[in-house]
């Protein structure tokens, strides 16, 4: 996956980056997932196969390219609780009240409404659900995003919360990334 920048995201780079499989530790079987910006769906692999037949994973992107090569991968591994979609994640609502975990992976910062994307995943979530947002820290490197549109933890964090999340944790998760995990 090319992103920001033009640099190569592939799963080394990652797991050089992060541990992805500790970022989603609270997702199990049968469980219901959904990664909003899921690009080529690193995560979205990952999530199938943590909540196995039984679970659901919801998967949407505007990158129809993207997604066409999550779709390809998915039958690949014979993976068939992945559901696709090709759209925005400002009119992304699989469900109501039947998610587990909303999940967003470096790119709050790229909708065009924030606020309006947190609703959308405020409205999918159960009451005991979780949000979790994986994103980049508002620092200067030759890589990713531009520095003018990253969201630092503060900023992240007030959006999330402002959407009527509570229970807002920030974690660092290595050099160039946090995570916010919020419940509804």
């Amino acid at each position: 996956m090319v992103c920001h920048g033009g640099f190569n995201l592939d799963e080394t780079t990652r797991r050089s980056w992060y541990n992805p499989e500790a970022i989603m530790k609270s997702l199990g079987e049968g469980m219901v997932f959904a990664d909003v910006g899921c690009g080529e769906g690193f995560f979205t692999i990952l999530a199938a196969k943590k909540v196995g037949q039984k679970g659901k994973v919801f998967a949407v992107d505007i990158d129809a390219q993207a997604i066409e090569r999550l779709n390809q991968k998915a039958t690949l591994l014979g993976l068939q609780s992945i559901t696709t979609k090709v759209g925005s994640a400002e009119d992304a609502v699989f469900c109501s009240k039947c998610v587990d975990m909303v999940f967003y992976s470096m790119v709050l910062h790229d909708f065009s409404d924030p606020p309006r994307v947190l609703k959308n995943a405020w409205s999918m979530l159960k009451p005991t659900g979780m949000l979790l947002d994986l994103d980049w820290k508002k620092m200067q490197v030759p890589f990713g995003p531009p520095y003018a549109i990253r969201f630092s933890e503060d900023y992240a964090s007030k959006l999330i919360q402002n959407a009527g999340f509570k229970e807002i944790a920030v974690k660092d998760i290595g050099t160039y990334h946090y995570v916010i995990s919020a419940k509804p």
